[in-house]
């Protein structure tokens, strides 16, 4: 929560800060690439998860996220920070970060019985969801009152608490892979295990279908809705994300309190149309109180589809090849990159409401395809 919590800060304050900076849409969708273009990496992230105790690599990770985050408020404070700088930075904290999701995720799924899986992945998911309610809303006050350099000090400090909390963790059981096997050997290993599983590949491809389509609306277009279409500043942007994390926030309790949840796979293709949906609705608002109450059924669908993706991967997947299962989770959000360098430029030459609106278009068509041609996930 503590990391989570200063990611969700940054995503904010760098997209409002650069596109306040250079007033173009497409560099905030660069930036949200930059902050990915080391997720190709990730499949090797996890063979370091399924090989390495998971929480000594969420306290690196930890460690190295404030590091980036000082250099940036160092830069902030001498004023010499150029744009190009930026992006450098956000490139250094994706790279960091590809080790979280393999250890974190794969280490809950190790502290719990096999059919409380999805409860596990819920609580963690809530965790997150805390974190968008709060962290943009701390963000966005932070900014407009102390600038930058206010919010990144409190990131930075979000970024050092997470990695000392992952050292305090007392692991009481472990799936690492004790192996001689070459990295190849365990990377070849784990695409033959996820290529044998239809459901793993269909979840898979799922996942890379929402980070395309989906989570360009609030890590990407969500400034340029905030500021263009609905008039606010960073304290609104702020309330629109949290907005977000509000309905998010319900959607992982309903699934937390759910004991072994059924038909996993059919409800996650219901929440993907549903969070597109949405999408549609939102970029026909002009009036923010409704965008604040869109937002939070957005959340809601979101945050379902995350938890179902994570609870058919890891249930279906080994305990040995969680680390790696994860790791091409990972490599899934790669595809969210090109969605925010996509939706970047599609705002900027037709305005956010197109962006939007193409992006749900394309995202409930794939679904569909992806339905009809995986039973096994329909029926999961």
């Amino acid at each position: 929560m503590l990391g989570g919590m200063g990611a969700q800060m940054e995503t904010m304050v760098l997209g409002w800060f650069v596109l306040n900076l250079t007033d173009s849409p497409f560099l905030v969708g660069l930036v949200g690439t930059s902050r990915l273009g080391a997720n190709i990496l990730a499949l090797y992230a996890g063979i370091v998860a399924d090989r390495f105790p998971r929480h000594f690599l969420l306290a690196l990770v930890g460690f190295a996220m404030s590091s980036t985050s000082l250099i940036m408020l160092v830069l902030l404070i001498t004023g010499i920070l150029e744009v190009w700088q930026i992006f450098v930075i956000a490139f250094a904290g994706g790279l960091a970060r590809i080790f979280q999701m393999p250890a974190g995720q794969s280490l809950a799924a190790d502290s719990v019985p096999h059919d409380r899986i999805s409860n596990s992945v819920a609580l963690i998911n809530s965790g997150m969801n805390i974190n968008l309610i709060l962290g943009p809303l701390i963000a966005g006050f932070l900014f407009h009152s102390y600038g930058p350099e206010g919010a990144y000090t409190l990131i930075a400090v979000m970024h050092v608490s997470a990695g000392v909390a992952a050292l305090l963790i007392r692991v009481r059981r472990t799936s690492n892979v004790q192996t001689r096997e070459s990295v190849w050997r365990m990377l070849r290993g784990g695409l033959i295990h996820v290529k044998g599983q239809q459901l793993l590949w269909a979840g898979l491809l799922v996942a890379v279908l929402v980070n395309l389509t989906g989570f360009p609306l609030h890590t990407t277009l969500m400034p340029i809705f905030a500021r263009d279409e609905l008039g606010v500043d960073a304290r609104g942007l702020g309330m629109l994300m949290s907005a977000f994390g509000i309905g998010g926030l319900v959607g992982s309790f309903v699934l937390a309190a759910r004991q072994d949840l059924k038909h996993a796979g059919r409800l996650l293709l219901f929440a993907v149309v549903a969070w597109h949906a949405s999408m549609v609705v939102f970029a026909a608002s002009s009036s923010f109180p409704l965008s604040l109450a869109i937002l939070v059924f957005s959340g809601m669908a979101f945050s379902v589809t995350l938890v179902l993706i994570l609870t058919v991967l890891l249930r279906t997947a080994s305990p040995e090849f969680r680390g790696r299962i994860m790791g091409l989770r990972v490599v899934a959000i790669y595809a969210h990159s090109f969605g925010s360098l996509n939706s970047g430029a599609m705002a900027g030459a037709w305005g956010a409401p197109v962006a939007a609106n193409i992006n749900a278009v394309v995202g409930i068509a794939l679904v569909a395809i992806l339905a009809a041609l995986t039973p096994k996930l329909r029926r999961a």
